[in-house]
């Protein structure tokens, strides 16, 4: 059963910004990956609805049009890393935002994380070293010297749940919260189709082999620009034997003794869930 994500489904990406500043916009104002916000009446984390942050005492390294959301332009500024915040506002880790703001807010500052992420590092071309410049026909760096043209990074990963009957297949990374376990992932390699890294990956990580490998949603992770694609497979042979360099332990779990799992906006907990529904 696939269950897509269908976040920011009010959003129009555009790249050029109106001619004529809005009033009133969204502007997710970033400090490194910490989002800019304050505490509304329902208790959720909100933007602040200006004009410009500069009426908040901001000033910016770089900043973007995004788009609207709705009917409104939206907007994603980058400040220096020692910046302070305003009065009556906090900086959050937009992961720590995951359910804590709107839905439709934190898929749209995603977006805006991961194009602050690509403008910072492709300030100079790869090829000749100039500075490079925004495009005014579509969302890409350009190089005036030698035309090199270099678009928004997206990183391909993989995310798989093998199940063996009854059971599931859960890794454990030393990075993980303690005792919490999740579905095996990995980065795709040039040359290789999405199915070709889930059987590697598997393969790599705990030396197993899996077999009907089916597709099951994706969702953009921005940390810092990876889209997380997840898959299920059935279990085909060999014996659990975890590479230390890739994760630190792995084990099947009966359905009705599962581990720690990770948090609900998660992918890796929707394929989980999805799973433990159907069987």
């Amino acid at each position: 059963m696939t269950m897509p994500f269908q976040w920011a489904s009010a959003y129009t990406s555009q790249h050029a910004a109106p001619e004529t500043a809005p009033d009133s916009a969204l502007w997710f104002v970033f400090r490194g990956s910490d989002l800019l916000v304050t505490q509304g009446p329902a208790g959720q984390a909100e933007l602040p609805p200006v004009s410009h942050p500069d009426s908040l005492g901001l000033s910016g390294v770089r900043n973007q049009y995004l788009g609207l959301l709705g009917d409104t332009h939206c907007y994603v500024l980058e400040v220096a890393k020692e910046t302070l915040e305003p009065d009556g506002w906090g900086w959050v880790n937009l992961r720590n935002l995951y359910g804590a703001m709107d839905d439709d807010l934190v898929s749209v500052a995603g977006r805006a994380l991961q194009l602050v992420e690509w403008e910072r590092t492709h300030q100079f071309c790869g090829v000749c070293g100039t500075s490079t410049e925004l495009r005014a026909s579509e969302r890409a760096r350009e190089c005036p010297s030698c035309g090199y043209i270099v678009y928004p990074k997206i990183t391909p990963a993989i995310m798989v749940l093998v199940r063996d009957g009854n059971r599931l297949l859960f890794g454990r990374s030393p990075h993980f919260r303690r005792g919490m376990y999740s579905a095996l992932a990995g980065f795709v390699e040039p040359g290789e189709t999405l199915e070709q890294c889930v059987a590697r990956e598997v393969f790599e990580e705990v030396g197993l082999k899996v077999k009907n490998i089916r597709y099951f949603a994706s969702q953009p992770w921005p940390f810092p620009h990876q889209i997380m694609i997840a898959f299920f497979a059935d279990y085909e042979s060999g014996e659990i034997t975890v590479d230390p360099a890739e994760i630190e332990e792995a084990n099947w779990f009966e359905i009705n003794n599962l581990p720690r799992l990770p948090g609900k906006m998660s992918i890796a907990r929707r394929l989980i869930d999805a799973a433990v529904g159907e069987m």
